[in-house]
């Protein structure tokens, strides 16, 4: 169990609640053992009257114990509400707690984290992991207490009534314990597949709702759902395979307890027969024992559920323990103007091993505009993922205002920047509500003036429902246009200092591009823009261009100065534009 040592701080945040689950478990057990006392008495009662006859003195007695038994049952449900109320919603509470501390530390995870790991994997750990785990912070805890608390007041009124019955009840209990020893390695062995199985399931169905226009433009359909029904199958089998190995803890606990009950009955009803002991000692050890039935029970229950919450946790605390790549080095505002200098930068991918730079050195002042152009795959999108800090730089130096740029608060740095990405994500909230990511106090006549500036804004009026337009799944309802020019308001809203625009008009026509162009132009007067594009016009009016070829830089200077040689960037213009 040493994952779900993860807890115990969570244990210590409510010590309070378990300490009150503790005590309510405690006093609804004793309680509750003292009803067969209290049944074997009127038996005993009962019997007396047969055999003496005085009808005055055994009602009034049998009145009294039933008295008595009510009160006891009525007092030991309380307890029982009381401890479930403070021990399930300790758990619930934790699992509030656990869910918002691994959403915190996926925030923190950098960008390569998202590469390696498959979205419906997160999901599961956060989700079907956390669930798991709940269940051995809150039933599991709370029937491990019952099951304890009540085996030790059980048998201790047991050896108080008859030790010899209770050496004998408990002849079964060696067995039991090395069942569940040996058990409960193969249910944790076979929980972590389940739960691995289940990761690729959920990644898997994942994946195809969000191809689904490629499934069914490819009339990918009966393969997609064979493919899916082979690893749905996989974890079928992976499921029965544990549940095979649980099923066997019920049967053995009842075989375990009947063979205790039998024993009873024949030493009992020996002792009964000797005169030795009354028929109601006899009717409280059989009381006693089945009393002990469901706890005894639950024991292959609790265990299993603690082994599934070993793996579950194991997985969660895979995740917590990853430390972020991108480290900020301190917190809080800092000014930033928007000057940015590369110094023989270089930078590979680790999920691919790819050299995206190779040495590349270029500056731009504040207020300046960059254009990168160069053939896919040459690093421009990367130049720009390493000024937003998605990843760090493997060599050279990156500096933002003469700072190197791993020194900037990390947070103030990315609130200075507007990134519209080559492939534009809207969330599924209104089109005001993502403009509004740029700046999340933006006023209305703010929202419509960066969707203008966007040229996006008479698209939006003509919907039925205007800026309150409620998008579909990353952004579905909108065209691949609108949705980019949605993404360049959300950047421009708000006052950025550094505009990072990837390709982010290749889905426009050349009339509104030009049209967009021009008000970023006016916009950018004080900012710092780069535009990366393979449109020669998107660039051929930025103070400064580069072109890059396999992560280096290949050409360099204004347009006038790079048409004036011959190129790739001349070579490009005359086949775009003459």
């Amino acid at each position: 169990m040493k994952e779900l040592r993860f807890h115990f701080k969570y244990f210590k945040k409510y010590k309070y609640r378990i300490f009150i689950g503790v005590i309510a478990t405690v006093l609804s057990r004793y309680f509750l053992v003292k009803i067969p006392k209290l049944i074997g008495a009127l038996i005993d009662l009962a019997t007396d009257y047969s055999e003496s006859g005085d009808k005055t003195l055994t009602t009034s007695a049998m009145n009294h114990t039933f008295l008595l038994l009510a009160v006891y049952v009525i007092t030991a449900g309380v307890f029982m509400f009381i401890m479930r109320q403070a021990i399930i919603v300790m758990s619930r509470l934790i699992e509030y707690d656990l869910k918002n501390e691994i959403y915190a530390q996926y925030q923190r995870l950098s960008l390569d984290f998202y590469k390696r790991n498959s979205i419906g994997d997160l999901m599961n750990r956060i989700s079907e992991d956390v669930n798991k785990a709940r269940m051995y912070i809150g039933p599991a805890l709370m029937y491990s207490i019952n099951t304890i608390t009540l085996f030790i007041i059980v048998i201790y009124s047991m050896l108080e009534t008859n030790k010899v019955l209770t050496y004998y009840a408990l002849i079964p209990l060696p067995f039991l314990s090395i069942a569940i020893y040996k058990l409960s390695i193969t249910i944790n062995k076979r929980s972590t597949a389940v739960q691995q199985y289940l990761s690729k399931l959920t990644s898997f169905v994942q994946e195809r709702f969000s191809g689904i226009t490629v499934i069914k433009s490819y009339a990918l359909e009966a393969q997609a759902l064979q493919n899916f029904e082979k690893i749905a199958n996989d974890s079928k089998v992976k499921n029965l395979d544990l549940v095979k190995i649980q099923a066997l803890f019920f049967p053995f606990l009842i075989l375990l307890m009947g063979v205790s009950n039998v024993i009873i009955i024949y030493v009992g009803g020996q002792q009964y027969i000797a005169g030795e002991i009354k028929i109601g000692v006899l009717i409280q050890f059989i009381l006693f024992l089945n009393m002990l039935t469901w706890p005894v029970m639950t024991v292959g229950w609790v265990t299993s559920i603690v082994q599934q919450a070993e793996a579950s946790q194991k997985r969660i605390n895979e995740f917590l323990k990853q430390q972020p790549s991108i480290i900020n080095p301190k917190e809080g505002q800092t000014a930033i103007k928007g000057a940015i200098a590369f110094n023989n930068v270089s930078f590979h991918y680790e999920d691919t091993k790819i050299t995206a730079l190779k040495n590349i050195s270029f500056s731009i002042k504040e207020g300046e505009t960059l254009g990168i152009i160069g053939h896919t795959g040459s690093g421009k999108s990367t130049i720009l993922s390493l000024i937003a800090r998605l990843y760090d730089i493997d060599s050279g130096s990156l500096l933002i205002d003469n700072k190197a740029i791993d020194q900037f608060d990390l947070a103030a740095l990315r609130k200075n920047i507007g990134f519209v990405p080559q492939d534009p994500f809207l969330f599924s909230e209104t089109i005001a509500e993502n403009i509004c990511f740029g700046k999340a106090e933006a006023s209305e006549k703010e929202i419509i003036q960066a969707a203008k500036m966007a040229k996006v804004h008479d698209n939006i009026i003509n919907f039925k429902t205007g800026y309150d337009t409620l998008l579909g799944e990353r952004g579905v309802t909108l065209s691949g246009g609108q949705k980019q020019r949605v993404s360049i308001a959300r950047a421009i809203i708000g006052g950025k200092k550094i505009l990072l625009f990837d390709d982010c008009l290749s889905a426009v026509d050349t009339k509104t591009e030009e049209e967009i162009l021009h008000n970023l132009r006016n916009l950018s007067t004080n900012k710092t823009t780069v535009i990366v594009s393979h449109r020669i016009s998107s660039v051929m009016q930025a103070d400064k261009i580069i072109v890059l070829q396999d992560g280096v830089i290949i050409q360099e200077g204004s347009h006038d100065n790079l048409m004036q040689e011959s190129g790739y960037y001349k070579a490009l213009y005359q086949e775009q534009l003459t």
